[in-house]
């Protein structure tokens, strides 16, 4: 046993018990904090599996990429090519209804038509939008997962970059997205034509009646 004295305070006594060659030592007990990492309960190998028995090969998981990718060209264009249809049939009927000479009540049909067929293509317009935005971004998707599958399968992706048919260009995300520019646009661009459309066709009857 011994005791030391620093600034007239008196410090615990410490002791220390030797026994021949051993020290007995201070045990530290545990923090009874501990961190936990959770992990997923399905093991890494079912994981594997499951996918092995879903595609094969990465081979099989390119072909379904690309598979998805035409299906949803398709759709897009299907959208785009009715979308198209619908407004050329509205610019032809406002085209007559604007020319309409009838003495009696023309000058009435011409104000109130042209404006209403102006409203229909409009409201058209905004809702064949989200139909053509979720058909890009479906596209976008597998265009980015089939890039992810060719650069995560390097010998892969060097014989897909051979292949005469298929080449990293035709993947990269410019080009793609370059192609689908018209169906992304249209919407827009029509409903600028409409809002020009309808304030000439009031403009052309207010001035008209003014006279």
């Amino acid at each position: 046993m011994f005791t030391a004295r620093l600034s007239g305070k008196r410090l615990q006594a410490v002791s220390l018990a030797v026994v021949g060659p051993c020290r007995e030592e201070a045990v530290l007990n545990p923090d009874p904090v501990t961190s936990s990492i959770i992990t997923s309960s399905v093991p890494l190998s079912d994981v594997q599996t499951a996918e092995s028995l879903l595609f094969g090969t990465p081979k099989d998981r390119l072909d379904f990429y690309r598979k998805e990718i035409q299906y949803e060209t398709a759709i897009l264009s299907n959208r785009t090519n009715a979308y198209l249809s619908a407004q050329s049939f509205l610019v032809i009927a406002f085209a007559s209804s604007m020319a309409n000479l009838n003495p009696e009540w023309g000058k009435l049909f011409t104000l109130v038509v042209p404006p209403f067929l102006t409203l229909l293509g409009l409201i058209s317009s905004m809702h064949a939008w989200p139909g053509i935005r979720a058909a890009y971004e479906i596209i976008d998707h597998w265009h980015f997962k089939q890039s992810q599958l060719l650069h995560s399968q390097p010998a892969m992706g060097l014989a897909y970059d051979d292949s005469p048919l298929f080449s990293e260009h035709e993947s990269s995300e410019k080009g793609y997205r370059k192609s689908l520019l018209f169906s992304m646009r249209t919407p827009w661009l029509f409903s600028v034509f409409w809002l020009l459309l309808g304030a000439f066709s009031i403009y052309a009857q207010t001035t008209d009646m003014a006279f």
